[in-house]
């Protein structure tokens, strides 16, 4: 069985004619009989049988919801459940419909030990329970398409990126019901051909959600933070001159910096592409960090207090609100976009390197698998000339450096 996935595409599905299975990856297959009838199977092993699971015939069933069941089934391989014996069940159990709750609740349940962190798992909890209450008590396979945009279209203008992750997770807890024999008729959460019809796009509506400063001004700003002198600017000057996520710097410990060779190092964890990312250290950012290691307070470098009075990481909110004080115009991570603007329109650097610095996935497979390296002396030279740019400070100003509760 394939272990590489997404190998085919929707327009190839429509035109295979060729009678036998053929590999979408990662055990998915779309096959084809002697009289051209077209239908999804998963396969997978189970002990030391391989079994196939169907999924549907195609049409109706289409690429994407074909791929949305093998995934829902790979997680019940996972949990050391066979999806051909749930499925069975979950007919024998057919007289009492399954409610949506319980179809989120299970769905979440396959979930544990997988969460980033505690937040994201309280979030999928809060949005499945507290928007989804009108559904919540009704059978998955009676759900319609009307339920889903009832729950979405109040919120779809005003809060565009929460609504676009409601629709993914409600779909999410639909492609379970499917695989769980719970529901026959099609996922009524789907984007593509379904509520694309229905809403507009979410891209159209998110444009521009993380504002951002123009470079030129963000010279003005750095300034601005120093005269501040807070703990909550110097966390922001610093995720400014090193081009990181919130996440990554407020999630900053005291053993990721060798300040003697002027490397950051964030572990895999706190990554968005999960892995690991060296950030070459400017001088100012290396400034920072020993100031603040003289009023080092605990395990994290960027502390905050919580409600018990004890020390911890810095609050997601801290760097926002230092923005909001200033009345500047701009998302933190809006600051990653400045960053990019200038090293495209001002230096000399390939795209790759700032792509690099901003720890983004390579998309290309073909490029990444060539790309050994991380360009790291590549980076220094372009975050150096970064915090050179940012720096700018009015000539006869001298700005010192002081640690104040935020």
């Amino acid at each position: 069985m394939s272990r590489e996935k997404h190998r085919l595409s929707a327009r190839a599905v429509t035109a295979l004619k060729e009678p036998g299975r053929h590999a979408d990856g990662g055990g998915l297959y779309l096959a084809i009989d002697a009289k051209s009838r077209r239908r999804w199977i998963y396969r997978y092993r189970w002990g030391t049988k391989v079994r196939d699971l169907g999924l549907g015939a195609c049409p109706p069933v289409g690429l994407s919801d074909a791929r949305d069941m093998a995934e829902e089934a790979r997680r019940l391989v996972a949990m050391g459940k066979d999806p051909i014996a749930e499925r069975r069940k979950a007919e024998a159990e057919a007289v009492k419909p399954v409610t949506f709750a319980q179809a989120a609740d299970e769905l979440l349940a396959s979930f544990d030990g997988s969460w980033r962190n505690p937040k994201h798992r309280a979030q999928w909890r809060m949005t499945l329970a507290d928007y989804c209450k009108p559904i919540r008590s009704k059978p998955v396979s009676d759900i319609t398409t009307a339920d889903v945009l009832g729950i979405l279209k109040p919120m779809w203008q005003k809060k565009p990126e929460t609504a676009s992750r409601l629709r993914g997770r409600i779909e999410r807890v639909m492609g379970l019901a499917k695989v769980r024999g719970w529901r026959k008729a099609e996922n009524p959460a789907t984007w593509r051909n379904n509520l694309d019809q229905l809403l507009p796009s979410p891209r159209k509506l998110s444009r521009g959600h993380h504002k951002a400063l123009p470079y030129s001004e963000v010279p003005g700003l750095i300034e601005k933070l120093r005269e501040n002198g807070s703990h909550s600017a110097l966390a922001l000057e610093f995720t400014i001159l090193t081009a990181a996520r919130t996440g990554e710097t407020i999630g900053a410990r005291w053993e990721e910096f060798d300040l003697a060779e002027k490397v950051w190092n964030v572990p895999a964890e706190r990554m968005k592409a999960r892995k690991p990312h060296r950030v070459p250290l400017s001088p100012r950012a290396v400034e920072i960090i020993q100031t603040l290691s003289e009023a080092r307070k605990c395990d994290f470098v960027f502390w905050g207090v919580n409600r018990r009075k004890q020390h911890g990481p810095m609050s997601q909110m801290s760097l926002a609100m230092v923005l909001r004080r200033l009345e500047i115009p701009a998302t933190v991570h809006g600051f990653r976009s400045s960053f990019k603007d200038w090293a495209s329109e001002t230096t000399p650097f390939p795209n790759e390197v700032s792509e690099a610095a901003l720890a983004h996935v390579v998309a290309n497979q073909v490029e990444a698998a060539y790309r050994r390296g991380d360009l790291f002396q590549k980076r220094r030279a372009l975050m150096d000339a970064w915090a050179a740019f940012i720096e700018k400070p009015p000539q006869g100003n001298v700005v010192s450096l002081r640690v104040t509760p935020h």
